[in-house]
Parts: structure tokens; C-alpha cells; sequence
């Protein structure tokens, strides 16, 4: 049976010297960049190597390169350094007087449309308690909250979750968008197949968006014709209204859009009106649950689409 890693025979000064080296392709380098001699960076590689039960780099006369088992470690080294610097973030809150810190990773549809406001009422009747929101794509966002990287995340509902535990929070309109001349733009509204014939304009590979439209162009046998991908719903909206493709937009974003010259047309499909899911992190502190809390009431008094 394979022997566990003893946490004892591990510190951060080997793992940043074991990260060092691997970035840098070279034993020497990397000592260099942690201060240590490289008779003592050799030492500790040796000893790492020892512990893991694995080679975890091929050595040459050209240098070092991570082994497969290599890359694995590299990510878990960064993700307990990532740890660390929010574990002395948080810390450091707490000596300023901050109570709580809250770690809430978001989409872009959750942290454009309904956390501004949700956010800025929690946050003015706890005062002390700092909440760190990030946007990311949905699937790394069931990631993190899976791993405890982040305390809570709001995601769209067709991202897969595993064994994560998942509540509703709000609802989001999903309408096709085009520019004030488009020939979409003289109806009111249509049926995605329709939207097809023409080019799209859409956000990066990996948003829970772009997945949501892929699949519902193969539903129909086709293939979305994107033109050109951005990475944010602004940046969409002008490539829109510039005539350069259509787009698929929560709607509320859309009627923040200033100006508003873009030609919005309701879509008759069911997976237009798209939910967005509340996720929580077993490990999570009672400042990230008073957060749930604050967010399950805000969805419960959050106007439904229109």
C-alpha cells in the first residue's frame, strides 16, 4: 500500500524552492532565487522526492523538467501558497479590526445583474466583516468552492456539480441582442434556430453562456458562427451594436447598456429563463453563512424577470 506524504518532512521553503526550480528549469537558478546553497537545495529536492515516493523531476545536462507526478505536486504547491497568502490576508483583517472575511466567487451574470445591490446592503449592516468577490467562469467556480478555496459561489445551473450541495438564487433573462439594422432587430421575437443563420458575437471558451448557446445550436443540428469572442458583456454589447454579430445577454445587462441603440428580441426557448445557483463550502465560517443567509432573502425579494 502506498505511504502517505508526512506533512512533517514538508515545508514552504522547500516547496517554493521546488516551484523555483521547476519555473526556472534549473537546480542553480532556483537555489539562487530562494537564497539557499545548491548543495542544500539539492538536499531538499532529494528529501521531497523521498517523501512523494516518486521522481517528480527528470534531470539532464540541459536542466530539470517536471515528471507528470511533477505537475501534480506543482499544482497542490501553488494552490497551498495561494492558501497561505489568504490565510495572511484574512489575519491581517482581523488586526484592523475586521471580524470576518468572506471569499465569494461569482459569474459574470450574478456579479453584473444582482451583487452590487445584494452586496452593498449586507455589507453596510455587517461593516466588519470584508467580503473578497471574484468573477470567474462557472465550472472553476464549483472548483474552488469545492476545494475551500472559495467560502461560496453563485454559478449558472447547467454547470456540472458533482457532489456539491446547490440551492436556487435568482432567475436571468436570456434575450438575443443585435444592433439597431440588423434584420433580427424587426422582430420581437424568435426562436434560437432563426438566430443561427447569423454570426455571433460571444464571450471566451469556458463561460457557462457560450456552453448554454453551443449546445442549444446542436440541439437544432447546427453550429454557432462566431465571429468574434471578448471577455466581458460591455465589450459584447459594442461588437453588437458595431453590426459585427448578434449575441445572447441576460437582459437586465442590456438595459444598463448606455447608450442603448441594441435591439433586444425575446428568445421562445425554456432555457432562456436561466437560473443561477448558490454553492457553499462545508468548511465555510459563520461570516460566509450569515452571507447565504443575507442572499437567500435578497433571492426571495428580487423582482423575476420581466
Amino acid at each position: 500500500m502506498a505511504t502517505l506524504i508526512n506533512p512533517a518532512r514538508l515545508d514552504f521553503v522547500t516547496l517554493r524552492l521546488f516551484c523555483a526550480v521547476a519555473q526556472m528549469g534549473s537546480v542553480t537558478r532556483g537555489a539562487e532565487a530562494c537564497s539557499l546553497a545548491v548543495s542544500a537545495a539539492s538536499r531538499r529536492l532529494s528529501d521531497f522526492e523521498l517523501a512523494a515516493g516518486t521522481k517528480l523531476f527528470d534531470r539532464s545536462s540541459k536542466g530539470v523538467k517536471l515528471t507528470p507526478a511533477g505537475h501534480l505536486a506543482m499544482q497542490h504547491a501553488l494552490r497551498l501558497f495561494q492558501g497561505f497568502e489568504q490565510f495572511s490576508s484574512e489575519i491581517r483583517d482581523y488586526s484592523r479590526g475586521t471580524r470576518g472575511h468572506v471569499r465569494l466567487w461569482a459569474n459574470m451574470s450574478a456579479l453584473t445583474e444582482f451583487l452590487p445591490a445584494c452586496l452593498a446592503t449586507f455589507m453596510s449592516e455587517h461593516p466588519d466583516i470584508h467580503v473578497e468577490l471574484e468573477e470567474q467562469l462557472s465550472g472553476d467556480i464549483v472548483r474552488a468552492v469545492v476545494d475551500g478555496v472559495a467560502d461560496i459561489g453563485i454559478f449558472a445551473e447547467n454547470t456540472p456539480v458533482g457532489d456539491l450541495s446547490v440551492e436556487p438564487f435568482v432567475e436571468d433573462q436570456l434575450v438575443a441582442v443585435c444592433a439597431h439594422d440588423h434584420p433580427l432587430g424587426r422582430k420581437k421575437r424568435v426562436s434560437f434556430d432563426e438566430c443561427l443563420q447569423y454570426d455571433f458575437v460571444g464571450l471566451n471558451r469556458g463561460s457557462s453562456l457560450l456552453e448554454l448557446t453551443s449546445r442549444a445550436a446542436e440541439h437544432y443540428g447546427q453550429v454557432m458562427r462566431v465571429r468574434v469572442q471578448v471577455r466581458s458583456f460591455d465589450a459584447m454589447c459594442q461588437l453588437i451594436n458595431a453590426n459585427l454579430g448578434i449575441g445572447v445577454l441576460p437582459l437586465a445587462v442590456v438595459r444598463e447598456t448606455k447608450p442603448r441603440p441594441l435591439r433586444i428580441v425575446h428568445l421562445k426557448e425554456k432555457w432562456a429563463q436561466r437560473k443561477l445557483l448558490i454553492g457553499v463550502s462545508q468548511t465555510c465560517s459563520s461570516s460566509a453563512l450569515l452571507l447565504r443567509s443575507h442572499l437567500r432573502v435578497f433571492a426571495g425579494t428580487s423582482p423575476g424577470p420581466s
